[in-house]
């Protein structure tokens, strides 16, 4: 049932928006109120899918309500209630994020198109908001050891800002992981995540591809083609292995890290990009730094917020739980049921040399699933975990 306020201290008209509501569906519930004060007390109280305020009121005007109310409950969608005085006034209101605004005295077509527009978009964005929860399960980071919950309350912390942040680790500890809840978590999250492995691009590839390229800039470009910053532009670049980036790709990435612009190959004009910068890399930069192979200004400019990722074996308790969720998953996917494992199954996985990191342990669980019996069992285990 859709739950609509009408705030108006005009009474008939109030009277009239909520006769006309309430005879139009009988699924919208339908409540009223009489000034700006009233309506911002029912809306702290109460999630609407939609309100209707009046922009001319006493106490506490509409443009007040919609500002205390964006700020308070930003996914309210609201519409304005307009005299012919306040047209120009509506139109603004709708730069501070109201959806529409309909005019005094109400036309009726008018009114109910505007509501069920509305309140179709309500749906569209509780639905997408319900399919990115579902996306990001994708890239859940399972565990609850110290370090574990120490670089989640990180992420809370440092994903609402723009801070550049560079994550640290060996291969298979889920540094991409913490790059898409950075991502997912961030005021960008609307915008594209664009990620790009530095290490599988060749050394004299790799600026094209970050930067883009005019037609003829070298014997393969045949047309002019935008790189991966332009095409993260309002979003975030997730640039992975960034050890692994040549010195001259590194220049320009500082580059455009301190001007916000960036130059396609070939071409000395300046494109204007907004993007957020994450990197990741297993390497120990500053020995990097010190043996001439990366730039000490680039990293400085980077690591503005460092999260180091532990190795599995660093992390053990959250053995457990990663069995139980890689079971989970790959049940999913394969349309079966979860396999349980013994606790002495789960005891024994525990003390193996993790060399490979979280990676090696689900293929190992994969494997178990696929070889092991109904439960499995530490038998299972010795017969086909063995390193």
């Amino acid at each position: 049932m859709a739950k609509i306020l009408v705030i108006e201290d005009e009474a008939s008209i109030r009277r009239v928006l909520v006769k006309i509501l309430s005879e139009e569906n009988d699924t919208y519930q339908v409540d009223e109120a009489a000034d700006g004060l009233i309506g911002l007390e029912k809306i702290k109280k109460e999630d609407y899918d939609l309100v209707l305020c009046d922009i001319k009121m006493p106490k506490m005007d509409g443009v007040e309500v919609l500002e205390a109310v964006k700020k308070i409950k930003p996914e309210t969608t609201i519409v304005m209630i307009s005299g012919h005085g306040d047209i120009d006034t509506a139109v603004n209101t709708m730069r501070l994020g109201a959806f529409d605004y309909i005019s005094k005295p109400p036309d009726l077509n008018r009114l109910l198109n505007t509501v069920r527009i509305a309140l179709d978009r309500k749906e569209l964005v509780v639905e997408n908001k319900m399919l990115k929860k579902k996306v990001s399960k994708n890239y859940e980071m399972i565990g609850e050891s110290k370090a574990i919950s120490h670089i989640k309350d990180l992420i809370e912390k440092v994903a609402a800002t723009d801070a550049r942040v560079l994550i640290t680790g060996p291969n298979g500890t889920g540094k991409e992981l913490v790059a898409h809840w950075l991502h997912e978590k961030s005021e960008r999250s609307s915008g594209p995540l664009i990620e790009v492995n530095c290490a599988a691009i060749p050394s004299e590839l790799i600026e094209s591809e970050l930067f883009g390229h005019v037609k003829g800039a070298f014997t393969s470009a045949v047309r002019d083609r935008a790189g991966r910053f332009e095409a993260a532009n309002g979003g975030t670049i997730f640039l992975d292995e960034i050890g692994d980036m040549s010195l001259s790709a590194q220049a320009k990435v500082l580059r455009a890290l301190q001007e916000s612009k960036v130059q396609r190959v070939g071409s000395d004009k300046d494109i204007k990009v907004d993007v957020r910068v994450i990197a990741a890399t297993n390497k120990n930069l500053n020995r990097e730094i010190e043996e001439g192979r990366f730039r000490e200004d680039l990293y400085h400019r980077l690591a503005v917020i460092l999260i180091q990722v532990p190795p599995l074996n660093d992390r053990r308790e959250d053995i457990p739980l990663l069995i139980e969720h890689f079971a989970s998953k790959i049940a999913e996917q394969n349309g079966t049921a979860p396999k349980s494992f013994s606790s002495k199954a789960i005891k024994q996985l525990q003390e193996y040399d993790w060399t490979g990191n979280i990676r090696e342990l689900r293929n190992v669980v994969e494997r178990l699933i696929i070889l092991g019996e109904k439960e499995v069992s530490e038998s299972d285990v010795k017969l086909f975990a063995s390193k």
